[in-house]
């Protein structure tokens, strides 16, 4: 059997969501930064529980609060990803506030957070500073070493068949 479904990445510019795209399509990081403007869109064929699962990939341009995210490049997600800069403590300061905003749009769509570029973090500190903000994040990754990456992407799409 084989699906296809479309799959959003949001959150702040500049904290990653083009590389863990490129990381995970490609298998490739570039230290070079380039705004994403409008929306790009990647695929990629995964086989997941014998099921051939397309992956329509929406990274959408960052913006510091998601309520300014265009509607319709929300419209027909299957499932998104929020992610958030480790190391930049602002990009995570609003995350309970875009998430119950996005899990009104798109009630009963899967969704990971995701905290990247832990590469440059001491984890254990910004679990600990995710708890005392009451910030439920299961998902962490480095986009430059592909830690995780795989996983993320991999456990979304379990979700969506």
């Amino acid at each position: 059997m084989s699906i296809s479904k479309k799959i959003v990445l949001l959150g702040h510019f500049g904290v990653g969501k083009s590389s863990l795209i490129r990381r995970f399509v490609e298998n490739t990081f570039s230290d070079d930064y380039k705004v994403t403007i409008g929306v790009h869109i990647l695929k990629k064929s995964v086989q997941i529980d014998g099921t051939d699962l397309s992956m329509i990939i929406w990274d959408i341009e960052g913006n510091e609060k998601v309520q300014k995210t265009r509607n319709s490049y929300l419209m027909g997600t299957a499932g998104y990803i929020y992610v958030f800069d480790a190391s930049r403590p602002s990009t995570y300061e609003s995350i309970n506030e875009d998430l119950t905003y996005l899990k009104g749009l798109l009630p009963n769509v899967p969704m990971h957070l995701v905290g990247n570029k832990v590469d440059l973090i001491d984890l254990p500190e910004l679990k600990k500073i995710l708890t005392k903000k009451n910030i439920d994040c299961k998902y962490f990754a480095s986009a430059k070493t592909g830690d995780n990456v795989e996983t993320i992407f991999e456990s979304l799409g379990k979700q969506l068949i």
